[in-house]
């Protein structure tokens, strides 16, 4: 599927059938399902035996942590939801309680297929190849003596049981934190009670009982009740997980301390309702009524499980450093244009002659970005330095370059996102540390998160000044860049520059709009602007010249975009959409959607980049960035795309698009409503030709060598 002109000679320009309503709910797929599906990709690469064994159960183990983040993200806002009005309607047309009924549904099948998966098929595999996770009873007894040393020592001090009786109320569960629940008899009284005791998540979950064997914690600490309850009967062992909503906060509440209001938010979190209860073990209908009714759950919210619970902990297993049974591990290149560069001087010069495109993992983000930002604080001649944080990692070298700037004396502004979901606290941290430091922090306003990846340098050079600009796909976090997908682009274009001049004051001061002339950002002119030039598209294939476009993102998720590229087709514009997870539209209906293809890349790497790319009459227009096209990235978040314009990154850009779009390894393919791929190929997919095509050196398997797959939004 090539980005060339020749197979853009001959559009469709059949009309539109006039049997279709493009306003018909039923033409919109639903976004909670479609995330599902997308996680249903992932499970799928668990199931997969042309990966190797310990990949696949990094993949099992991604499925699961997705799972849970969805259940405390969604299924929180559709519970919300169906209590405030259960009659909403969504855009495919369901009421709230309709799609909460099959979402819940679906997560239980999803549930279920991935218990069999660990169960049946990779804890057998594993075994085969000498690696096992067995019960304490199956132990010798030598084995056993050595793990209860370990127990008394390390465990034990940890652990605190917790009884239920007139004296003693309800135990809070923690969200996502695995728990055993007995019932203790009195040996004289005869007397039960309910006890609890928290399995630690500060110990390691397989506890190791020999070369490449292991031990569940929870089997080990049920082993050793009799030291817990010492004299009593215990009995009745269940493990016990909730899931909590991470929908927090109160509508329209506010706070004239932004920090502080996230920090109660926090609390709350902590504190928030139980959306899910999983059970593994068989439990007492009078103690499940019990545990129910304190966590405030339906029947309908509890998951029955045979085996072990939370099963992303298989993470742990699924790095061990064994030969042969992973991908090795690739320290990404350098690309040429920082590779010549011998100093900070030199890094700023390479930029000035030509803009620089870097794409990661391929190409080091620590020997680009870091380093920007780095020799930035280092060289005496700059000035300032402003840059957006949106997620960023605990031992980030970036935010260090920031704070050694502001201590060198230089205008340092920080616009941090407090409201990314799930890393507030270690935002509320830099934050805290970057203002120590003297750096300027923003926070944005918390109803208009600031999701944008752009950083502005601003040097003095011969007495005047000059500006350098990185603008990203991924958020400025040197672990995630060695896992996502992602585009950077270094430029000193005065109008670019110019633009985030602008943007930069608009978010540290104090306007009415975001002006910009050749950035395309949101909530002002990205979607009038990317409206606009897919209508110049259908304006082209109405004329009978080539029209096409091509979307590279993590989701289609706004109905008005979906709409007009709906209209786009009808007109005989080639559509090409590579969507990472939730997909609205639906590809390959006649008179509607004959000419979309969407494909989606789930492989080694999180697809995490934003492309745009219009046909633009054969002046290809090429756009990277933030933005996602959902409602929230076009009109709720401060988001930024910035024009490619250089030929060879053109071609560099043309080529990727190919290239994935041509994947028929890891790319699988959206047919009206149903995702399919070929399971029987065994031509390397794009990562792997990526990863050749890139000097890369090669090691042993890690934990480094796979993605983590995050959730429906990616960042």
């Amino acid at each position: 599927m090539r980005l060339d002109t020749e197979t853009l000679d001959s559009p469709d320009t059949k009309p539109p059938s006039p049997a279709l309503d493009l306003s018909d709910p039923s033409l919109y797929l639903n976004r909670e399902l479609s995330w599902l599906e997308f996680n249903q990709r992932v499970l799928a690469e668990a199931h997969d035996p042309r990966n190797l064994l310990l990949d696949r159960l990094k993949f099992l183990a991604i499925t699961a942590s997705n799972l849970d983040e969805f259940y405390g993200k969604r299924v929180g806002w559709l519970k919300r939801g169906w209590r405030t009005d259960p009659r909403t309607l969504t855009v495919d047309g369901r009421t709230i309680a309709e799609q909460l009924a099959m979402v819940v549904e679906r997560c239980v099948e999803m549930l279920r297929e991935m218990d069999t998966c660990w169960a049946d098929e990779l804890r057998p595999a594993l075994a085969e190849h000498g690696i096992s996770v067995v019960s304490y009873e199956e132990l010798e007894p030598e084995a056993r003596a050595q793990l209860t040393a370990y127990f008394e020592r390390a465990i034990f001090p940890v652990l605190t049981p917790l009884v239920v009786d007139p004296a003693h109320p309800f135990p809070f569960i923690s969200g996502g934190s695995l728990s055993l629940a007995f019932n203790v008899g009195h040996p004289v009284t005869g007397q039960d009670r309910f006890a609890r005791i928290k399995v630690p998540q500060n110990r390691p979950r397989f506890v190791e009982a020999g070369e490449l064997r292991f031990v569940l914690l929870e089997d080990l600490i049920a082993a050793h009740t009799e030291m817990l309850f010492p004299g009593m009967i215990v009995s009745e062992r269940q493990a016990l997980r909730v899931i909590r909503s991470a929908e927090i906060g109160s509508p329209g509440e506010e706070s004239d301390d932004l920090l502080e209001l996230i920090e109660n938010e926090l609390r709350r979190r902590r504190l928030a309702e139980a959306v899910q209860l999983s059970i593994s073990g068989t439990i007492n209908p009078l103690r499940l009524e019990l545990m129910l009714e304190e966590l405030e759950l339906e029947a309908a919210d509890v998951y029955p499980c045979d085996g072990m619970l939370g099963l992303a902990d298989l993470m742990q297993i699924a790095t061990l450093p064994v030969p042969d049974l992973s991908l090795p591990t690739v320290a990404p290149a350098v690309p040429a244009g920082f590779a010549a560069v011998t100093d900070p001087v030199s890094v700023f010069a390479a930029i000035r002659e030509h803009d620089i495109l870097v794409h990661h993992p391929y190409e080091s983000f620590d020997a680009t970005v870091a380093r920007f930002i780095d020799e930035a604080a280092e060289d005496p001649a700059v000035l300032a330095i402003k840059q957006t944080m949106y997620r960023t990692s605990p031992d980030s070298p970036i935010l260090a370059s920031l704070i050694d700037a502001a201590e060198r004396g230089k205008q340092v502004a920080a616009l941090v996102e407090l409201t990314a979901r799930f890393d507030e606290a270690n935002n509320i941290e830099w934050a805290r540390r970057l203002e120590d430091a003297g750096v300027h922090v923003a926070y944005g306003n918390p109803d208009q998160k600031i999701h944008s990846k752009i950083c502005l340098v601003v040097r003095e050079e011969g007495g005047d000044v000059t500006m350098y600009a990185h603008i990203g796909t991924g958020n400025y976090n040197s672990r995630t860049a060695r896992l996502y997908t992602d585009l950077g682009l270094f430029t000193a274009d005065p109008g670019i520059c110019a633009d985030l001049v602008h943007i930069f004051n608009h978010l540290t001061g104090y306007s009415e709009r975001l002006e910009s002339e050749v950035l395309l950002v949101a909530p002002t002119n990205l979607r009038p602007e990317l409206e606009r030039r897919v209508r110049a598209e259908i304006a082209a294939a109405h004329a009978g010249r080539p029209a096409r476009i091509v979307f590279k993102m993590n989701a289609l998720e706004d109905r008005d975009f979906t709409r007009l590229l709906y209209e786009a087709s009808q007109a005989g514009v080639r559509v090409d959409l590579v969507i990472r997870g939730i997909c609205r539209l639906r590809p390959g209906i006649p008179g509607l959607s004959e000419n979309v293809r969407v494909v989606s890349i789930i492989g080694r790497f999180l697809e995490h980049s934003r492309i745009y790319y219009f046909e633009n009459g054969g002046s290809p227009e090429y756009y990277i960035g933030s933005a996602d096209v959902m409602k929230r990235n076009l009109d709720e978040r401060i988001e930024v795309l910035a024009p490619v314009r250089r030929s060879e990154h053109q071609a560099q850009l043309r080529d990727l698009l190919d290239m994935l779009l041509d994947d028929r390894r890891q790319g699988w393919e959206l047919h009206d409503r149903t995702w399919t791929r070929d399971p029987s190929v065994q031509d390397e997919g794009a990562h792997a030709k990526l990863i050749a095509m890139a000097p890369f050196s090669v090691g042993a398997g890690s934990a480094a060598s796979h993605a983590v797959v995050p959730s429906a939004g990616g960042s």
